[in-house]
């Protein structure tokens, strides 16, 4: 069943799979002024054009594996499969879902040099997602638009992107979720991991990378306080994706946690929730096992 119609001056459709935890509005291209157009999925509880509620908005990266198959390896995070359950075992609020896709990940999704990649986007995609998304569906959807109701979420660049653009727009977005971040990107990534060996080697520190120096500000700051999760998995073995990138991960995630603790303030257990899974990969499969403990640390009915 589908349906197009106009919201917001913009074209979307409207499609229903028949979760029962929602319906889809899709639109293909969401041209926002001096903007390039993203296709940006929004998942809607069941009843929510019959009640009156605001709900809490979670906004994810790589769009197009959250609820269908898509990415470069056709793989999904079937977030619409986990909320229903969620919400049937009456285990987390209502949200609404905004996942955007990216047109071109490895430049989008980075502010600093990845050996044999396009890169540098990051700034750009952040101010899109904080400055003209975000107020796009707070004007059209019945959102609570504060920032500690939001949260943005990603993995891998994904992740990276979460924490660059809350650390940068911490009115917009209060939470973030990075699983297996790319924290390493600018710092291990200039060098061609085929060629070395660098398992527990850092090539510059975090503390002194462009990241923090963006992020210091936000962290520094105690009004501005952000929930912040972070995640990686131990798993070295299946090729690259293990062996480099979530080692790295894991490396510069630990990094990550201790200069949040030791330079900011964080505390475990209350704004910083750091897990550490012995089964995790670098994968989607991984990445949806995780998602459910996170959906209920960020919308459980204590949440906020």
């Amino acid at each position: 069943m589908a349906e197009i119609f106009t919201k917001g001056e913009q074209e979307v459709w409207f499609h229903d799979p028949g979760f029962w935890g929602g319906f889809f509005h899709t639109y293909n291209e969401l041209k926002l002024p001096d903007q390039s157009s993203h296709k940006i999925h929004i998942f809607l509880p069941r009843d929510y054009e019959m009640s009156q509620e605001y709900y809490p908005v979670l906004y994810m990266n790589d769009g197009d594996t959250a609820f269908f198959e898509g990415g470069a390896y056709h793989k999904t995070w079937n977030i619409a499969q986990l909320l229903t359950r969620l919400y049937l075992s009456n285990q987390i609020r209502k949200i609404i879902v905004v996942a955007v896709c990216p047109h071109n990940r490895d430049y989008e999704y980075t502010h600093a040099p990845v050996i044999k990649k396009e890169w540098g986007g990051l700034d750009d995609y952040a101010r899109y997602l904080a400055q003209y998304l975000k107020p796009f569906i707070d004007q059209n959807y019945r959102t609570l638009s504060k920032g500690k109701y939001n949260v943005i979420l990603g993995a891998s660049h994904g992740g990276l992107v979460a924490f660059y653009t809350a650390t940068k727009y911490p009115e917009q977005f209060g939470n973030l979720v990075a699983l297996s971040p790319s924290f390493w990107v600018g710092l291990d990534s200039i060098l061609d991991a085929d060629l070395l060996n660098i398992s527990n080697s850092f090539f510059g520190s975090l503390e002194a990378s462009a990241l923090l120096f963006n992020a210091r500000n936000t962290l520094s700051n105690p009004s501005k306080r952000l929930k912040i999760y972070l995640d990686w998995g131990l798993v070295r073995e299946g090729g690259n994706h293990n062996s480099f990138m979530e080692e790295r991960s894991t490396a510069r995630g630990r990094e990550m946690r201790d200069l949040l603790i030791h330079q900011f303030g964080y505390k475990e257990g209350q704004d910083l929730f750091i897990v550490e899974d012995p089964k995790g990969e670098h994968s989607e499969e991984s990445w949806a096992n995780r998602s459910e403990n996170i959906l209920k640390l960020f919308f459980g009915f204590q949440s906020f």
